[in-house]
């Protein structure tokens, strides 16, 4: 299977749903989990800084994550958004079929 996980962080769980929607809607991802609010620390602009953030998991076929990433930034508010991808290497082959057929 060629899919994966990707991961992000958003300022407001509002931002979540809307980039999350529209992620969906353009076959970017198979689905979208928004996972709660989450309590961030990070250095950015040399200061630590710590933020109450909200993430969220979205599936995707391997070949989309590229555009999904792209997607991401020009629907996200922040400079440098967290936009991470994990390879998903086994599992549900159904689920993960579904994945692939959702974002084709």
């Amino acid at each position: 299977m060629n899919v994966c996980l990707m991961h992000v962080t958003t300022s407001s769980e509002e931002e979540a749903r809307r980039i999350g929607r529209i992620l969906v809607e353009e076959r970017l991802a198979a689905c979208v989990n928004i996972l709660g609010q989450v309590h961030s620390i990070f250095r950015w602009e040399n200061e630590i800084q710590e933020e109450q953030e909200f993430a969220f998991i979205a599936k995707t076929f391997e070949g989309k994550a590229e555009a999904f990433t792209k997607r991401t930034i020009e629907l996200h508010s922040h400079d440098c958004p967290c936009i991470v991808k994990t390879p998903i290497t086994g599992g549900n082959a159904d689920f993960l079929t579904w994945i692939e057929e959702e974002t084709r």
